[in-house]
C-alpha cells in the first residue's frame, strides 16, 4: 500500500486536504471521489524534488500573457473533461494540458491556471482571472460542476456546446467566403479597367475626334471622376467604416444596427435563426448543467451576438426575478417566434425545458445550414451575372466606338 496526500473541495465549497492509502494514485482518486469530494491534487507521500529550468522557451513562456484561441479552447475542455472522467486529479490533470500546450499564451493560462488551483483557489475563480480565454459562460459551467460534484460530465457538455459552436461558425464562415472574394475580384477588376486602361481609351477617342455613344461618354466620366478623387473616394470610404464601429460601439447604435440587420431581406431571417440557435443552446447547455435561472438568462442575453434578443432576454429576466414565467415576457416582446415561445411555455408546465430548448436549437441549427447552403448556389450565379454586367459593360463600352470607326473604313 502506498501514501497518498490529497487536497480537495467539498460540495459545500470547503477545502479539505489529508493522507489515504491506496494502492495506486488511481484507486486513491477514485476513493475520493466517492466521498463526493472534488481531487485537486494527488501526491505521494515523497514529493518529488523541483528542478530548476534553464530551458529558454519554457522561460518566455511563463512571461507570455495568458491567452488561447477558440480553438485551442474547445481542444483544452475536451481534453480535461476526459482526463477528469478518467480518474485524473484536476491539478495532474492541468499540468498535463501546460505542458502539451501547442502555444505559448495557451501554456501561460494553463500555468496560471495551476499555480492558483495548487494554492487552493476554486477552478472557476482561477479561470475568472483570464477572461480573455473563458467567457461568463464556461466559468459559470465549471462552477455548476464543482458544486455538483460533475465536473467530468459537465465539462463534457461544455465542450460538445463549444464544438457545436464553432461547426455552425465555420460552417458560415465557408459558405461566406467565396461570395466576399468573388465581389472583392469584381471591384479590383472594375477599378483596374476604370483608372488603367479607361484612360488611354480617351486619349485615342480625342486624338480622332469621333461622336462617341452615350454609354461610352458615362465610362469616360466615371473614368475621369475616380482618377481626379481618389483619395476622395478613399476617405469616404474611411470615414463611413469609422462611424460604423463608432456607432457599433455605442449601446444605442448597436441596438439600431442589429434591428436593421433583421429587416434586411433573405439575411436577416438567416441572422434571427443564428442568434435563435445560439440562444437555445446556451440556454439549454446552462440550465442542465445546473446553473440557477437567473444568471443563465443573463449570461444568455450576452452571448445572444444581437443586441435585439439580448434586450429581449434580458427584460425577460427581471420578469422573471418576481415570479413570472419565462414565455409570458417573451411573447410579448414579438422578438422570439411563436414556435419557440410555445415549446419554452410547453417546458416550464412540464419540468423539461432544457430538453425542447435542446430540440429548438437542433432545429434551428439544421435551417441555418439549409438557408446558408442554398444561399451559397444562389449567390453564385447572381455574383457570375453581375462581375459580367459591370466588366463586359465596361468593355462594351470601350470597343462600341471602334467597332463603329472599323465598320466606317470597311463601309467607304
Amino acid at each position: 500500500m502506498n501514501t497518498f496526500q490529497y487536497s480537495a473541495r467539498e460540495r459545500s465549497g470547503k477545502l479539505v486536504a489529508g493522507t489515504l492509502q491506496a494502492e495506486s494514485r488511481e484507486e486513491a482518486t477514485r476513493e475520493l471521489r466517492e466521498r463526493d469530494l472534488l481531487v485537486l491534487s494527488m501526491d505521494a507521500d515523497a514529493a518529488p524534488r523541483r528542478t530548476l529550468s534553464l530551458n529558454p522557451k519554457a522561460f518566455f513562456a511563463r512571461r507570455t500573457k495568458p491567452g488561447g484561441k477558440r480553438a485551442e479552447v474547445v481542444l483544452f475542455t475536451r481534453q480535461l473533461s476526459t482526463m477528469v472522467a478518467a480518474g485524473l486529479a484536476l491539478l495532474e490533470c492541468l499540468e498535463v494540458l501546460a505542458e502539451q500546450a501547442e502555444t505559448a499564451a495557451m501554456r501561460a493560462t494553463c500555468e496560471r491556471l495551476v499555480e492558483e488551483v495548487r494554492g487552493g483557489t476554486d477552478l472557476s475563480t482561477a479561470m475568472g482571472s483570464c477572461p480573455r480565454v473563458f467567457p461568463p459562460l464556461y466559468i459559470s459551467m465549471v462552477q455548476a460542476g464543482e458544486v455538483s460534484g460533475q465536473m467530468d460530465l459537465i465539462l463534457a457538455r461544455l465542450a460538445d456546446y463549444l464544438e457545436s459552436s464553432e461547426e455552425l461558425k465555420r460552417e458560415i464562415r465557408a459558405a461566406m467566403t467565396y461570395p466576399v472574394v468573388s465581389l472583392v475580384l469584381v471591384l479590383a477588376i472594375t477599378g483596374f479597367l476604370m483608372v488603367g486602361v479607361v484612360p488611354t481609351f480617351k486619349e485615342v477617342f480625342d486624338s480622332l475626334d469621333a461622336e462617341l455613344p452615350t454609354v461610352t461618354l458615362t465610362v469616360l466620366a466615371i473614368s475621369d471622376w475616380l482618377r481626379g478623387n481618389v483619395l476622395l473616394g478613399l476617405a469616404g470610404v474611411g470615414s463611413l467604416v469609422a462611424a460604423f464601429f463608432g456607432l457599433r460601439a455605442t449601446r444605442r447604435g448597436a441596438y439600431l444596427l442589429d434591428k436593421l440587420r433583421l429587416g434586411v431581406p433573405v439575411f436577416g431571417v438567416l441572422a434571427r435563426k443564428v442568434a435563435l440557435a445560439r440562444f437555445s443552446r446556451t440556454f439549454s447547455t446552462l440550465i442542465r448543467s445546473g446553473v440557477p435561472i437567473l444568471p443563465t438568462l443573463e449570461i444568455v442575453s450576452a452571448t445572444a451576438g444581437n443586441q435585439v434578443i439580448s434586450r429581449a432576454v434580458l427584460e425577460s429576466r427581471e420578469n422573471v426575478r418576481v415570479g413570472n414565467p419565462l414565455s409570458e415576457p417573451l411573447a410579448r416582446g414579438r422578438v422570439f417566434p411563436p414556435m419557440v415561445v410555445r415549446m419554452i411555455a410547453i417546458g416550464e408546465r412540464t419540468g423539461a425545458l432544457e430538453t425542447l430548448m435542446d430540440r429548438i436549437a437542433a432545429f434551428y441549427d439544421s435551417e441555418v445550414k439549409a438557408q446558408v447552403k442554398s444561399l451559397t448556389s444562389l449567390i453564385e450565379p447572381i455574383l457570375i451575372t453581375f462581375m459580367g454586367f459591370i466588366v463586359g459593360g465596361v468593355v462594351l463600352a470601350i470597343f462600341m466606338p471602334i467597332l463603329d470607326m472599323i465598320g466606317n473604313l470597311g463601309g467607304s
